[in-house]
């Protein structure tokens, strides 16, 4: 078992007062077997009325109203978790999957369905082109997905993007390149057409970059294999995850988990000043 420390700093300043709207904030990790939330604070200023709930994913989500106008908005989550380890191989898939093309079984394709629809329905005839050149019928479903994962790490050009959203896949098979988030919607994108189920997963990576305050939020994918469960695969770094992914939100569609979101009227034509800071680090 690791003890991780994770800060998120989202900080807004604006040169007049604003009207701050709704805000929706995906900063609490997903805890089950293997994450436990041992310490959790949440700071906000201006105050705020903050209500949790469970969305649709399970995901914990804190729904932010602001009663006063404020000249800036400040999100500081500090979050202190027990992940305990697991192998990335030590799982076992259903003999009825271990190799592709396989169906799921009835009770699992009714509650899969919407994981297997595609999200960019559009893209697929040129998804499935780019399919063509590795030959999976046929393969072993794990190699099957470490061979996609491994391609688009290797094949393309990571790129930090800081606008919001994420390209489609036929954007970032036609630039070669993409962020986190946009190799992430491409793997499962390409495993929707292949007829398995997926999921975009947010949240955080824990590695010797972050130890040194490289830290920054991270995106991946989860396919879902009989006998196993959602499991994850990093298309970025091109790894199975491990207890160096943390993750915090899941959800069909990848625009659907930005870890903050909402709006502000009332600054006219002016900008805002916005600073994002996260930490992720080991703890004794």
């Amino acid at each position: 078992m690791q003890r991780l420390r994770i800060r998120h700093l989202t900080e807004y300043l604006f040169p007049t007062q604003v009207t701050l709207n709704q805000h929706r904030l995906l900063l609490r990790p997903r805890e089950g077997h293997d994450v436990r939330i041992e310490t959790s604070r949440l700071e906000i200023t201006p105050a705020p009325h903050i209500k949790w709930q469970r969305d649709v994913f399970d995901n914990s989500l804190a729904v932010v109203n602001f009663p006063e106008r404020s000249d800036k908005l400040i999100i500081a989550s500090d979050v202190v978790i027990q992940h305990f380890e697991q192998a990335p191989f030590d799982f076992l898939v259903d003999d009825y999957a271990v190799r592709y093309p396989f169906l799921y079984a009835g009770g699992e394709q009714v509650d899969l369905a919407a994981f297997q629809r595609l999200v960019f329905p559009s893209d697929q005839k040129i998804i499935n082109n780019w399919l063509l050149q590795f030959g999976l019928y046929g393969m072993e479903t794990l190699g099957l997905l470490i061979k996609l994962n491994q391609a688009i790490s290797n094949q393309f050009r990571y790129q930090v993007r800081e606008e919001p959203g994420v390209q489609s896949p036929a954007q970032t098979l036609a630039q070669r390149s993409g962020s986190c988030r946009d190799y992430a919607t491409l793997f499962i994108e390409a495993c929707r057409c292949l007829g398995l189920a997926g999921r975009f997963v947010s949240g955080y990576l824990h590695a010797p970059e972050t130890e040194a305050g490289n830290a920054s939020t991270h995106a991946w994918a989860e396919i879902y294999l009989p006998g196993t469960g959602w499991k994850g695969f990093d298309p970025t770094s091109g790894v199975v995850t491990s207890s160096q992914h943390i993750a915090v939100a899941v959800a069909r569609d990848p625009e659907a988990v930005p870890p903050v979101s909402g709006s502000f009227t009332g600054l006219g034509d002016a900008t805002p000043t916005m600073r994002v800071n996260v930490q992720v680090n080991l703890l004794a």
